[in-house]
C-alpha cells in the first residue's frame, strides 16, 4: 500500500480516527497522528493497518511502536451526554477536533477517515473514504483510539459486571441487549441510541 500522506507535499499531516461510534454504552473516542514521512514504511512493516483487521494482542503491542515514533498523537473523546444531546455524528466530529486542536504540532493537513469534515476546525483537511486501508497515519489513529477506548471500557466492567462489556466493549451483542432488558442501562449507557432509549425514565 503506498499510503496516501506520501502522495502529499505536506510534511506534517495528521491522521485522524474515530471508535465506538456503533456501540451502545461508553464514550466515541478519536485520535490523532501525525508520523514522519520517513516512518511511514516503517510502520507498515510492524504491521500497522485498520484496527479492525488486528487481533487485542497485536494492537496493544503496536501502541508504543506508534507513540515512539510519531511526532505528535492525541486522544480525543465525547461523553455519552454530549452523544445523546447533540448526536452521534455530531460528538464524533466534536471528539475529532478535540484530538487534533490537542496535538502538541500543529498539521498543515489532516486526513480524516470517512466523508464529513470536521466542523470549525482551522486546519486544511481532507476526507477519505475507507482511510484505515489509504493511509498509515489515520491506521495508526485508528488503533490508538481503539486499545484507548477497550481500556476504558474494561475499566466500566468491573463497575458494571452484568453487561459483559469486557468482551462486547459496549457494543450491542445479543447478550448485552439481554442484559439491557433484564438489568436496564447503567448511566454510561446512551440514552438515545435504542434499545437504551425504552429503559429511559419519562
Amino acid at each position: 500500500m503506498i499510503s496516501y500522506e506520501l502522495t502529499r507535499p505536506e510534511e506534517l499531516i495528521a491522521g485522524v480516527d474515530e471508535v465506538g461510534r456503533g456501540a451502545l454504552f461508553g464514550v466515541v473516542v478519536t485520535a490523532a497522528v501525525i508520523l514522519p514521512k520517513d516512518a511511514i514504511e516503517q510502520c507498515q512493516s510492524w504491521g500497522v493497518k485498520d484496527s479492525k483487521k488486528l487481533s487485542p494482542q497485536r494492537r496493544e503491542l503496536l501502541v508504543p511502536k506508534i507513540q515512539q515514533i510519531a511526532i505528535a498523537y492525541q486522544i480525543g473523546i465525547a461523553t455519552v451526554a454530549e452523544i445523546d444531546e447533540i448526536n452521534i455524528l455530531q460528538a464524533t466530529l466534536v471528539a475529532m477536533r478535540r484530538a487534533i486542536t490537542g496535538l502538541a504540532v500543529t498539521p498543515e493537513l489532516c486526513l480524516v477517515d470517512g466523508n464529513r469534515e470536521i466542523p470549525q476546525l482551522d486546519v486544511p483537511q481532507q476526507t477519505l473514504v475507507k482511510g484505515e486501508d489509504r493511509s498509515t497515519s489515520i491506521a495508526a489513529a485508528s488503533i490508538l483510539a481503539k486499545v484507548w477506548r477497550d481500556r476504558a471500557t474494561s475499566e466500566l466492567a468491573a463497575i458494571y459486571p452484568l453487561y459483559d462489556l469486557e468482551n462486547n466493549k459496549g457494543y450491542g451483542t445479543a447478550q448485552h441487549r439481554n442484559a439491557i432488558e433484564k438489568y436496564g442501562i447503567t448511566p454510561e449507557h446512551r440514552q438515545s441510541f435504542s434499545p437504551c432509549n425504552r429503559h429511559v425514565c419519562p
